[in-house]
């Protein structure tokens, strides 16, 4: 279909180059005007059929498109008004205004092609009728021997004199109409719409402005009808420029067929990000969001999980619901200026929805995996936080109990009049109290460092690297402060993998690194031991896979036999 539309509108482009350059070599020998003048309604022609074709490629449904054809059309009719045989100089002297109604159109149907509102549309034909019908008694009433003449009806300069400035008067207010519509619907934009509509409104404002008064101010100066008439054809030849400026910053993309849709659908291979690219390009909106009914939560949510409510009326913003068979299964969220059609997206609903249920049930999955994680990152801070009470309270209580029970027996021992047997079974009572507590507080520090608590990641590991029995090397580049449960998480991966090393690897020299790489923490902890550890070897390592995997991170063993063992973990630590 695209290549077909693609050579038709080719040939139509041939057929305006030809039709152009004919009307020029038929003015050419005109005394009338210089060449370069008589040729600016055919160039403007042009401009306005390349403005067109382009419309027509990049979004075939759209009306507006037709709009600029036509007004191709039109300044082709306009440019024969200097044409010596006389019929075709009454057709150009007919048509000679129509161009500033074609400019109001295409403002006001900008960007779907259609006139929404009731006002753009009496608008509109208000500024067709400036343009055609109080144009007649231009040509009706001239006693003059320009080509109206022919068409003469009464001798009436008078007449023809109250007519053109009826006309004048007319087409200003129908300008400042258009004016006050434009700058209504600037004024109602909001964001990507307004940077996508300013540019061409704006220009349209001083166009509509400008193009009325621009002959009463030049000629007041003196110029020639015919110079004001060049800046007329210019200020007006610029519009359907500013139109493809504004369609390509909008990235608007080819409509397309919905059938097309359908055929590449059927095709197979499709994947969850290409099903809502081809629904943006079809639809002609590159801002259409596909979103997913989950019936659990009920709740849309995007591709990434994410839920999306569904927006409300006068946002800008509509949608189509997607069904599948008597089941809601998702919605399309589309903007209403550059889909002016509700039906043409509840067909394209109906042209996925087949598609949008096998997906469906993908993103279900990708939520339910992404509501897991964030179970699993409670849990982690839950037991960090049990951790760090559990160790506070271990400190606080049983640990100062046992200091003064170790601070009484050694009283005992010391007291006037205690018989022998009695200070010697203190004194090993004191033993006894003071090995208990050194236990306790190997215990608290392993339940939670207070190191890690107090100090950070940083210094925590380099005390744990001090106590361990095998020469250690601590390399590390981390801010001081990281995330709690990051800090957490990475202190106890660490201590793991060097309890590891100690107990099974028969090393003789641990090396760790710590650094922040971006938004992630990297750490290292490697060995020159035995190596062959195994992934799910045992339950360390299935501990130290399920701490990162909670987090989103990612860990790697390279463990050859013989070359030692090197633990790679990745956490993601951005804010």
């Amino acid at each position: 279909m695209a290549r077909s539309l693609g050579v038709a509108l080719v040939s139509l482009g041939i057929g305006f180059v030809l039709v152009a350059g004919a009307e020029v070599a038929l003015l050419a020998d005109q005394p009338a005007a210089p060449l370069w003048e008589t040729a600016l309604p055919p160039a403007a022609g042009l401009v306005h059929a390349g403005a067109g074709l382009l419309a027509w490629w990049r979004r075939p449904s759209n009306h507006l498109a037709v709009v600029l054809v036509g007004g191709a059309a039109v300044w082709l009719l306009t440019g024969l008004v200097s044409a010596r045989p006389t019929s075709l100089a009454v057709v150009g002297l007919v048509m000679a205004t129509v161009p500033l109604g074609v400019v109001v159109h295409l403002l006001l149907a900008f960007p779907s092609g259609r006139l929404r509102s009731r006002i753009s549309r009496w608008t509109v034909l208000a500024g067709y009728a400036v343009c055609l019908l109080l144009q007649m008694p231009l040509y009706t009433l001239d006693p003059t021997g320009s080509p109206g003449g022919v068409l003469a009806v009464a001798d009436r300069p008078d007449l023809a004199a109250l007519a053109l400035t009826v006309q004048k008067v007319v087409g200003m207010g129908v300008m400042a109409l258009t004016t006050w519509i434009l700058v209504g619907r600037m004024r109602a934009a909001t964001g990507p719409r307004r940077r996508v509509l300013g540019m061409l409104y704006t220009y349209g404002v001083v166009v509509v402005l400008l193009t009325p008064l621009v002959s009463n101010l030049i000629q007041l100066a003196g110029t020639s009808a015919i110079i004001v008439s060049d800046i007329q054809i210019a200020l007006l030849t610029v519009v359907p420029v500013a139109f493809v400026v504004a369609t390509l910053r909008g990235g608007f993309a080819r409509t397309g067929e919905l059938a097309e849709l359908s055929a590449w659908l059927g095709s197979g291979g499709t994947s969850l990000v290409s099903l809502t690219s081809a629904l943006a390009r079809a639809l002609g909106d590159n801002t259409a969001r596909l979103l997913y009914w989950m019936p659990d939560t009920e709740v849309h949510v995007a591709e990434d999980g994410s839920v999306v409510d569904l927006p409300h009326g006068g946002a800008g913003c509509g949608f189509a619901p997607v069904e599948f068979g008597d089941r809601h299964i998702g919605a399309i969220v589309y903007d209403e200026s550059l889909v002016d059609d509700p039906a043409v997206v509840r067909q394209a609903a109906r042209v996925i929805a087949i598609a949008v249920e096998q997906r469906r049930l993908e993103v279900e999955l990708r939520a339910k995996q992404v509501q897991l994680r964030m179970s699993r990152v409670r849990i982690l801070q839950a037991a960090n936080q049990e951790r760090q009470r559990i160790a506070q309270d271990l400190h606080d209580g049983l640990q100062a109990d046992l200091v003064l029970l170790a601070l009484e027996a050694q009283q005992l021992a010391a007291q006037p009049g205690t018989p022998g047997a009695t200070a010697a079974a203190a004194v090993v009572l004191r033993g006894h109290i003071d090995q208990a507590a050194a236990d306790l507080r190997n215990l608290v520090r392993s339940v939670m460092p207070a190191p890690l608590v107090e100090r950070g990641l940083a210094e925590a590991t380099e005390d744990l690297v001090d106590r361990i029995p095998v020469p250690t090397s601590l390399e590390f580049d981390v801010p001081e402060r990281l995330p709690a449960l990051v800090s957490n998480t990475a202190y106890f991966i660490v201590a793991e993998a060097l309890g590891n090393a100690v107990k099974h690897a028969g090393a003789s020299a641990l090396t760790v690194r710590l650094a922040r790489l971006g938004e992630t923490l990297a750490l290292e902890v490697s060995d020159n031991g035995v190596g062959g550890a195994q992934p799910n070897g045992g339950m360390g390592l299935r501990g130290l896979a399920d701490r990162v995997d909670a987090l989103g991170g990612r860990l790697s063993l390279e463990s050859p036999t013989g070359q030692g063992t090197r633990v790679l973990v990745e956490l993601p630590c951005g804010s």
